[in-house]
């Protein structure tokens, strides 16, 4: 993989990404650049299923979830580093997602969408009910919380960092498998499930382990998310608008991809920027994201990357 010059453009991409506002002093643009790296780590990780398997999940943001309360809960009960919290919280959660994604995983189409969005308000009620994680007003951090990182403002800087890596990891993953014969095997689930498995693909293999791919760098990012946040309640954490939010993303900038998805949460972000300090578009976010994907799908259906290669076949070479 590191023969080509694709992984290194997305490692000096990631360099210049982390360092930038550091060197700049602008903490502005810092929370702004975080928030826009979480994104394109919801989408590029949701495009394995999206554009490589060909299932939607209204459902991802649980992983976030999921991940952002296993980690608070080992920094807060147990006392963890954020590093090891949030990295247990990523094989725990990738662990449940494979079990419970051979099973889900048997629906198709629609109907799998629907369970997906089932699965997430199910898993919210359930943690508004445990009392071990706060129930329904979730867990808060302490500023103690804070100290193995030398404090609370140098802990806004080591957890963006460590948000930025993340990111990088997550269009290094999509481009490993898409570029892999378990991507070529999903490729094919994506395009006729029943001719893949005809011709010696494990379907029910591969759909669980890509469902637990997906989850696994989204529930680090939840943990890193939200130890920086400094708390952590069910509505944030298992919102079912950011799960839709995160598909608009993966359409517009173009499903299938490696670089479409995080074009994509970029462009979005900036929209979503201006829709909320714009007074008279601010009620109408999700209405206006929701017409975002019809157009998209209507018009561009391959998203802006998609058009790109179409426009300029020569562009695949340098953007995959």
């Amino acid at each position: 993989m590191w023969r080509r010059p694709f992984p290194w453009f997305i490692v000096a991409a990631a360099l210049l990404y982390a360092f930038y506002p550091y060197f700049a002093d602008d903490v502005g643009l810092r929370e702004s650049l975080l928030l826009a790296a979480v994104y394109i780590i919801l989408a590029s990780n949701l495009n394995l299923m999206i554009g490589y398997a060909g299932y939607v999940n209204f459902g991802n943001i649980v992983f976030f979830g999921l991940g952002g309360y296993v980690c608070l809960y080992l920094v807060t009960a147990l006392h963890w580093n954020v590093i090891p919290a949030a990295l247990t919280g990523g094989v725990a959660v990738s662990a449940v997602a494979l079990l419970f994604g051979l099973g889900i995983l048997r629906l198709r189409g629609a109907f799998f969408a629907l369970a997906t969005i089932g699965v997430n308000q199910a898993v919210q009620q359930l943690v508004v009910n445990f009392e071990p994680w706060g129930g329904a007003t979730g867990i808060y951090l302490s500023m103690d919380s804070y100290g193995s990182l030398g404090g609370p403002m140098q802990a806004l800087w080591t957890t963006y960092l460590m948000i930025v890596e993340v990111t990088a990891a997550s269009l290094l993953v999509s481009y490993a498998v898409r570029n892999s014969k378990f991507g070529l095997g999903l490729l094919a689930i994506g395009q006729n499930e029943d001719a893949a498995s005809v011709l010696g693909v494990p379907t029910p293999l591969y759909k669980a382990m890509v469902y637990s791919a997906s989850a696994f760098l989204p529930a680090i990012a939840g943990g890193l998310y939200f130890f920086k946040s400094g708390i952590i309640e069910p509505t944030s954490a298992f919102s079912l608008q950011t799960s839709i939010e995160a598909i608009v993303m993966v359409m517009l900038g173009g499903s299938g991809t490696v670089l479409g998805p995080a074009l994509g949460a970029f462009l979005y972000e900036e929209l979503r920027g201006f829709l909320l300090t714009a007074q008279s578009f601010s009620q109408f976010q999700l209405v206006i994201a929701g017409a975002l994907l019809l157009l998209i799908v209507q018009f561009v259906p391959g998203g802006l990357l998609g058009w790109l290669h179409q426009r300029w076949p020569k562009t695949r070479r340098w953007l995959e």
